[in-house]
């Protein structure tokens, strides 16, 4: 079984690149992510042998953690902290937004969530809750929760929102209207050679604390430090960020299963219905954000949507949209629910009447 999987792995890497490039070619949002993403996701549905590689995907992060980190120039630093406020306000309407949307799942899924009001509990919240699917599953097979439901409610939020907000904001115009140049502009092969094992370093030792989205978070932490001492070592080059947008691509399509449409069809369809929603709120409070801040609205709304930091780093990214804001609002409530979501819930949720 071990030896198919390198064939399985190498096989979904060529579906992947064929979705990316006829998704290039038909000028969609985002193509070197939502192509792959698209076509796995359909394949693992269909009952295809999909496989993506931990060490691949680790990969994929790491560049991306390493291209937005390299937007943080002193003066977009400086502009990223005067908005600390802002941040605050999108961490506290993430945390609330989740907690309504664990309401809602309980609510229209209570007769299929079992008789244990514990394990029903812990199962709405968790699966509402705004965070990473790894870590908020792993929360909640901790409290006693129906994991499986977690985990599909997770990776079926993270599509609509990787396919729905980046089309939207395409077909809105909304391209190219935010765009913030990274510190360097140009590949400069010597300055590449310091920028990429500096960043690897830096995801490495952050992937030995075990903490969420290590090589992520590590790699965009070493080329923030880099970037906002006013060095510039070097831009990445544009076949290593699309490389890595298919990598992620892939890594969310193979999360899906042929028995993932058969898990609990009432359970999916709260979840699909409660995450449009949720998107039209986030817009709504985007627009009331960027009104106060004075940045505008696109940029807000990837900033406070509810999907994943790559994801949405990306999308600002590819569309020009304020890299460093939209990184900055996700990281920061990122960090803000792996450390609050458990206590709220011990305190709180938890004592919610059965």
């Amino acid at each position: 079984m071990t030896s198919t999987l390198p064939v399985r792995a190498t096989l979904t890497l060529l579906l992947a690149l064929a979705a990316a490039l006829l998704c290039e070619r038909l000028h969609t949002p985002i193509p070197w992510m939502i192509g792959p993403l698209l076509a796995t996701a359909a394949a693992s549905i269909l009952g295809w042998p999909t496989r993506s590689l931990v060490p691949l995907r680790n990969a994929g992060q790491w560049a991306i953690g390493t291209a937005l980190g390299l937007y943080f120039t002193p003066q977009v630093t400086a502009l990223v902290l005067s908005l600390w406020w802002a941040i605050l306000l999108a961490i506290a309407w993430a945390l609330g937004l989740g907690w309504l949307f664990g309401w809602w799942l309980e609510r229209a899924n209570r007769e299929g969530l079992g008789t244990d009001p514990r394990q029903r509990h812990a199962t709405s919240y968790f699966a509402g809750a705004i965070g990473g699917a790894s870590e908020m599953t792993l929360l909640a097979e901790r409290a006693g929760a129906r994991t499986e439901l977690v985990a599909a409610a997770h990776s079926l939020r993270l599509l609509i929102v990787t396919i729905t907000v980046p089309f939207a904001l395409t077909f809105g115009g909304w391209h190219g209207v935010d765009a913030t140049l990274p510190g360097a502009r140009y590949v400069n092969w010597a300055g590449l050679a310091l920028l990429l094992p500096a960043t690897a370093l830096g995801a490495f030792l952050l992937s030995r604390t075990r903490r969420a989205n290590p090589w992520f978070m590590g790699a965009l932490l070493a080329a923030m430090c880099i970037t906002m001492t006013g060095t510039e070592l070097s831009a990445l080059p544009p076949w290593l960020t699309n490389a890595a947008q298919l990598l992620i691509g892939v890594s969310l399509g193979v999360r899906f299963s042929a028995g993932f449409v058969r898990t609990a069809p009432r359970w999916l369809a709260s979840v699909a219905a409660g995450t449009v929603l949720m998107i039209g709120l986030c817009a709504a409070f985007a627009l009331l954000l960027a009104w106060a801040c004075g940045l505008l609205w696109a940029t807000m709304i990837l900033g406070t949507s509810p999907g994943g930091i790559a994801e949405m780093a990306i999308t600002a990214k590819v569309l020009q949209l304020g890299v460093p804001v939209v990184t900055a609002f996700q990281v920061c409530r990122l960090v803000a629910v792996l450390v609050l979501v458990e206590p709220v819930y011990a305190r709180g949720w938890l004592r919610r009447p059965g």
